[in-house]
């Protein structure tokens, strides 16, 4: 079926017309920022830059729930209400004390500045290649995941291997109390422990010998002798290649974290240790060639 020109015509401007008459629904609102997925036209562009408004496409739909959880506002996937019209309430819009574009390096970004919600932030990386920029990304993430678990658990406990020092020197004390075959089985788990703060040693290329024979040394007196119970907290401190007190340096590692992977890592042991036989198959031998084809 084919339309006059006049009545294409007026279906054309009808089509501007709505859309006029949704951007002027957003602006009426107070709007002076608006974000979308999708594009925006240049005759829509001309009615935001007519009314002061800055107008941002093609965001992606993750960043835009992120904006939205800092600045209050609501994720709008229509304008549509329940009356079958369209609205838009000023009560879906979010706040932010300054919304700019800067240029860092050769990339245009949009800052959004002190919004509604202060406990959604953006970090901003900068960094040679993109090799290192993906291991500050881990970096920053593997910290963001400590203090999160910090922040859940409540309790920490002192770095640089000193929870696994303290730990080998109970459980050998504790060993030496027993008169079963369990002594040994307590004595190579607190053996075991140790393989931490020797690795953490080696990787700073330090003396592992000395410096674990130190803090067994440290800790043992911190669980003997009351009056040194001070050296609970003593732990390894790899840039001067000596024993310190991790809690006053600020060294220090979610407890909920170190139960965790001392459970994990048990766990595996037992595990290993409960397999007594296995079955290997030989792979099958392939008929030898003659040489005639045979």
């Amino acid at each position: 079926m084919k339309l006059p020109i006049q009545n294409l015509e007026e279906v054309q401007k009808r089509e501007l017309d709505i859309v006029k008459e949704r951007i002027a629904l957003v602006l009426k609102s107070g709007a002076n920022v608006v974000l979308t997925t999708k594009g925006i036209d240049d005759l829509c562009l001309k009615y935001f830059v007519e009314a002061g408004v800055m107008a941002v496409r093609r965001c992606k739909k993750e960043d835009l729930r992120t904006i939205c959880k800092a600045t209050g506002a609501t994720l709008m996937i229509t304008l549509a209400n329940l009356e079958g019209d369209e609205s838009f309430d000023a009560t879906n819009l979010g706040t932010a004390e300054e919304v700019a574009q800067e240029r860092i390096s050769d990339q245009e970004l949009i800052f959004i500045k002190n919004p509604k919600n202060h406990r959604a932030a953006s970090i901003v990386l900068r960094g040679a290649n993109e090799q290192m920029l993906d291991e500050m990304e881990r970096s920053v993430h593997d910290a963001i995941c400590v203090i999160q678990k910090t922040l859940e658990s409540g309790k920490v406990v002192a770095g640089g291997g000193a929870v696994e020092a303290a730990l080998s020197i109970y459980l050998e004390n504790f060993a030496t109390t027993l008169s079963s075959r369990e002594q040994l089985a307590i004595a190579q788990f607190a053996e075991a422990l140790l393989v931490i703060p020797k690795t953490l040693a080696v990787n700073a290329a330090k003396d592992a010998t000395d410096l674990i024979a130190k803090l067994r040394a440290y800790h043992n007196a911190a669980q003997t002798d009351q009056t040194k119970d001070h050296l609970y907290g003593s732990g390894l401190d790899l840039t001067n290649g000596k024993i310190r007190n991790n809690f006053d340096a600020g060294v220090v590692e979610p407890a909920i974290s170190k139960v965790k992977s001392i459970q994990f890592a048990t766990e595996a042991a037992i595990t290993i240790l409960r397999i007594d036989d296995f079955i290997k198959l030989n792979p099958e031998r392939k008929p030898e060639n003659d040489g005639h084809g045979h």
